[in-house]
């Protein structure tokens, strides 16, 4: 058997509460070679933080023993040990407190624990080793610090309870406090026990739900140096510029020494509460790496009178060997394990910032007050002291404890063992005297309603480096609106392309995952970011080409005019005499109309303008191919009435000649009049053709009108192509067949071009082509009938005479 292991702070009492923390954090581990008896562990470099929590606890229960009113005639004694931070010594203190220090191999055991509630430990590793370890026995294990999520465990750990909120809380407010800032592309480390594990798998788990990507996740413990190194390597690659680092203080101590080595800055570290506000990351060049990191600390409370007590009472009452050399402490071999600690015996400064010792002073006045409800105690009548307590009654009795501290805090448990989620959002920054101070600029506290529960006041946050701008961590800038996302292969959803939306489609919003269809008659601007309505296409008087076209319409007619004028003052001469002049006239009359109703092709489409349009074309046309038809007609008979015996003109006289007009015209008018009755032409805005713009045109209505009125048209024109041409070689100094086939063929070649281009995609060129075709023909017949005749009527007026037109004058 080897040395009992003796508590390092312990005192008897009626009841008696146990603890485990790392007092010091570095062991000496002895020689294991079993030649010799081990020698006693020992240990060196005092941790402050667990120090503190022993002192905490001592006070607490000096304060129990002197209150009248809670556990009044019941004194509580502690018997505290110090792991080491060792797994070795946890063990053999855990094993000290279930049996007691005085344990040999002839012992019987008695089934009766000599403590009745174990507080400790402050890692989770440990804790969970622990709570196994006492858990067969139903011995209550209350830990101020340790909050690794897998404790929350009721199966596993039905006897273990915490002060601390679980890892679950802090892990996911990890998540928004990244997400609150923007950060969608981040960086993981995190310690490889307990505690770093569990609280990252959640943290990944939110994130995802967050949309946040993690460009890579990288774990190490404390002895493994090989594994930092990988870890340092994957920072320093890569582009991440925010680390969430869920480390204990000794990992992140580790991680800090190398990136200082190695000059590795700039990054905005996330923290957690085991190391955002760990004293010993202080360092001369602890700022250039961890400034302005921001982190989740355990709330700080001022435990009233506990900075007095820690440089006075204390060491009176449970070190006496500090004050006369030589005088030992009940356990203590000798002082010399003290001496240590005797070194911070006038030292208080780190009081005010010990976050973890309030979680101490609760979970011993926790304990405290199921012991008082388990001994029925009274103010007056004091406590049943004769009461046999069972760790699993004290197990009960702290599910139920609800009360409240003089500090304010309300004080139970919840389902799980723990208490309730209450961060402050702490952030490294410099005083003005260069020292680095841990500020607060925010909290979280799950009691509240989840739009309250995280608060943050970034204006006063520094940033990483001591900058006073925000970093920014995505893996791919925004996609601005107009664009939208798309995913890189292989890559994490946070990384895409922007790639601009097709025509037709916007998204009007930042990062947008998909473009939206513009409705019918609206379009995507220049920005693709709004829909806005399409350009109405439509052959205008204001634009050039419809100026143009107005421009040679009605020159078109006014030259038309003009001949008519010339016409009516030279009607006595035989050139106008020649071949009917009421012919002549009726034509010009029908040209001029001809060029006139060009122009109500132009402008937008109106009900009455689509009707008037194609039915004026078509009748005016076929009356101006009537009058061209009579005319060949004329000049025809004319030739076949000189020969002998013949009397054909009596059925082509002026009479006739004017009847054949009307009636060619009133057949092209009924076409119209049927047209019009049964489907007649209207405005319609055609989208089919053109996405970017809507063209509004004449509809047809009926195609078979249309084609109708001008095969109507077509068929005259045919008829007098042929009759002229057949008249062409008649005998006549002056043939006007020869003008007349001449305009025809002008006017079908001209009318069989504008199908081809009639029936192509709408729109005003098409519109602009068929009043070309119109002014073409138009033109055609004026120049070819009326230009010869106005020559030698202006210019050669002695060809003006009855016997140069029949031929008999010689040349």
């Amino acid at each position: 058997m080897g040395d009992p292991k003796y508590p390092l702070f312990s005192k008897d009492g009626d009841v008696n509460i146990g603890a485990l923390f790392s007092v010091h954090s570095i062991e000496i581990l002895p020689s294991f070679k079993y030649t010799q008896k081990p020698q006693v562990l020992s240990c060196y470099s005092v941790s402050l933080r667990d120090f503190r929590m022993a002192q905490t606890m001592i006070f607490a229960i000096e304060e129990i023993n002197r209150s009248q009113s809670l556990l009044p005639n019941v004194s509580v004694g502690y018997q505290i040990y110090d792991t080491c931070g060792s797994r070795l010594s946890s063990m053999s203190a855990t094993m000290a407190l279930m049996n007691g220090p005085e344990f040999t191999a002839g012992d019987r055991c008695n089934g009766q624990s000599p403590i009745h509630a174990i507080i400790g430990e402050t890692e989770s590793s440990a804790t969970v080793i622990l709570s196994r370890t006492t858990g067969p026995f139903k011995i209550p294990v209350i830990s101020p610090s340790a909050s690794c999520e897998c404790l929350s465990n009721r199966k596993d750990y039905p006897s273990f309870f915490r002060t601390i909120a679980s890892d679950y809380h802090q892990s996911r407010a990890l998540a928004y406090i990244v997400k609150h800032f923007g950060w969608s592309w981040v960086g993981a480390v995190n310690s490889d026990n307990d505690y770093g594990n569990n609280g990252m798998t959640i943290f990944l788990n939110t994130a995802q739900e967050e949309g946040i990507c993690v460009e890579y996740s990288v774990k190490f413990y404390r002895t493994e140096p090989d594994k930092l190194q990988k870890v340092v390597e994957t920072i320093k690659k890569s582009t991440a510029k925010v680390i969430v680092a869920f480390l204990t203080s000794s990992e992140m101590y580790n991680l800090l020494d190398q990136l200082s080595i190695q000059n590795i800055t700039g990054f905005q570290m996330i923290g957690v509460e085991a190391w955002i506000t760990a004293n010993n990351l202080i360092t001369p060049n602890s700022f250039h790496v961890l400034g302005g990191s921001l982190g989740f600390a355990v709330r700080k409370n001022d435990i009233e009178g506990f900075a007095d007590y820690v440089i006075k009472a204390f060491w009176k009452t449970v070190v006496p060997c500090s004050q006369t050399e030589g005088n030992y402490s009940q356990y203590a071999v000798n002082c010399n394990t003290y001496q240590d600690l005797i070194l911070l015996k006038n030292y208080n400064e780190d009081v005010p910032e010990q976050r973890y010792a309030s979680n101490v002073y609760k979970a011993v006045y926790a304990v405290a007050h199921s012991l008082h409800n388990l001994l029925k105690c009274k103010e007056q009548a004091g406590c049943e002291k004769g009461l046999s307590i069972q760790p699993q009654q004290v197990v009960e009795a702290l599910k139920k404890v609800n009360f409240i501290i003089k500090m304010g805090d309300h004080v139970w448990f919840d389902s799980t063992g723990a208490t309730v989620a209450q961060y402050e959002v702490v952030n490294w920054q410099k005083d003005s005297n260069g020292s680095i101070k841990f500020k607060a600029v925010g909290y979280y506290d799950a009691s509240l309603p989840p739009d309250q529960r995280f608060v943050l006041n970034t204006e006063n946050i520094t940033w990483a480096g001591g900058q006073i701008e925000k970093p920014r961590s995505v893996c791919s800038e925004s996609c601005p609106p107009g664009t939208r996302k798309a995913a890189q292969k292989g890559r994490p959803v946070c990384c895409y392309d922007c790639i601009p939306c097709a025509e037709g489609e916007i998204s009007n919003e930042t990062d947008s995952n998909n473009c939206k269809q513009c409705p019918g008659e609206y379009w995507s601007n220049a920005e693709k970011n709004k829909c806005v309505l399409k350009a109405v296409e439509f052959l205008s008087f204001t634009e050039v080409m419809g100026i143009v076209l107005v421009f040679f319409s009605l020159f078109g007619a006014g030259l038309t005019v003009l001949m008519a004028i010339l016409f009516y003052s030279k009607k006595d001469t035989p050139i106008v005499k020649a071949n009917n002049s009421e012919l002549s006239f009726l034509l010009l009359f029908s040209l001029a109309l001809c060029f006139l109703c060009s122009l109500t092709f132009i402008g937008r489409p109106t009900e009455w303008s689509c009707m008037l349009r194609h039915t004026a074309f078509g009748i005016t046309f076929v009356l101006c191919i009537s009058c061209v038809l009579g005319k060949t007609i004329v000049v025809l008979m004319a030739f076949k009435a000189t020969l002998p015996g013949s009397n054909i003109m009596k059925w082509f006289g002026p009479a006739q000649q004017r009847l054949s007009v009307l009636a060619f015209t009133v057949i092209q008018v009924l076409i119209c009049v049927l047209w019009l009755k049964i489907s007649p032409p209207f405005p319609y805005k055609n989208l089919k053709y053109y996405n970017e713009k809507i063209v509004l045109e004449c509809s047809l209505g009926s195609t078979v009108g249309f084609w109708a009125v001008l095969g109507y048209i077509g068929l005259l024109a045919v008829l007098c192509f042929i009759l002229a041409f057949l008249a062409r070689k008649l005998p006549d100094k002056f043939n006007e067949a020869k003008f007349i086939t001449f305009s025809m063929l002008i006017f079908c070649a001209v009318w069989i071009t504008f199908i081809p281009s009639y029936v192509s995609p709408p729109g005003k060129f098409t519109v602009a082509v068929e009043i070309f075709a119109i002014l073409a023909s138009s033109f055609g017949l004026l120049f070819c009938i009326f230009v010869p005749k106005c020559y030698i009527i202006l210019c050669k007026p002695e060809q003006n005479t009855k016997q140069h037109l029949m031929g008999k004058v010689s040349i």
